[in-house]
């Protein structure tokens, strides 16, 4: 496990006033809650303290929730009993093919993590994917590049799926913050292997 980064976020689940209550689940997510299934098990990569899980659990939804910061995973769990909650490495972490019908990320990017995706996906499984584009740097230049979407990335990093919903630009958050941001739920393909147009 990359022994700093783990020490990194553990500090700043213990120290920053931002990490230091439960969340509520993102708007994203609920929004589209439609299409998620009314049961069944579910992936929520790079954890936190589990906003998203709850909602899902709340649902009828099992979760396993995988975090490098095992403050947040411990706090998650403490704070979700029901739920299986892990400190991975998620660089090099790996699951049995076709567990999940459901997987979230938020607010992580982990490109290696796609194609893990579309194996640990269940056929006509729901991929719920948020994170920050590179028109975020106008808004935070400090941000490694890396960790950001290229233009359409996520949409064309996914097109073997079915897109179900996409949006990608700048939003204004309630308290004036700006982010640039890119959304997706899509269904991997119901036969394993099936490409899409």
């Amino acid at each position: 496990m990359p022994v700093e980064d783990a020490k990194r976020w553990d500090q700043r689940y213990l120290q920053d006033s931002r990490f230091q209550t439960y969340t509520r689940p993102r708007d994203f997510l609920v929004e589209q809650a439609g299409w998620l299934p009314e049961r069944g098990l579910a992936l929520d990569v790079a954890i936190g303290l589990g906003g998203n899980a709850a909602y899902l659990l709340g649902r009828g939804i099992k979760v396993v929730g995988l975090d490098i910061s095992g403050v947040a995973a411990r706090r998650a769990k403490e704070w979700l009993p029901e739920l299986m909650a892990v400190q991975v490495d998620l660089t090099e972490f790996d699951l049995p093919s076709g567990k999940f019908d459901v997987i979230m990320n938020f607010y992580y990017l982990q490109r290696s993590l796609w194609d893990k995706y579309r194996r640990w996906l269940l056929p006509g499984g729901i991929l719920v994917f948020e994170t920050l584009t590179l028109d975020m740097l106008k808004y935070q230049p400090d941000i490694e590049p890396e960790y950001l979407l290229q233009p359409d990335e996520l949409l064309t990093g996914f097109r073997d799926f079915e897109i179900l919903e996409y949006r990608e630009g700048e939003r204004v958050s309630s308290s004036g913050r700006r982010s640039a941001i890119a959304s997706l739920v899509a269904r991997s393909p119901r036969t394993p292997g099936a490409k899409r147009g």
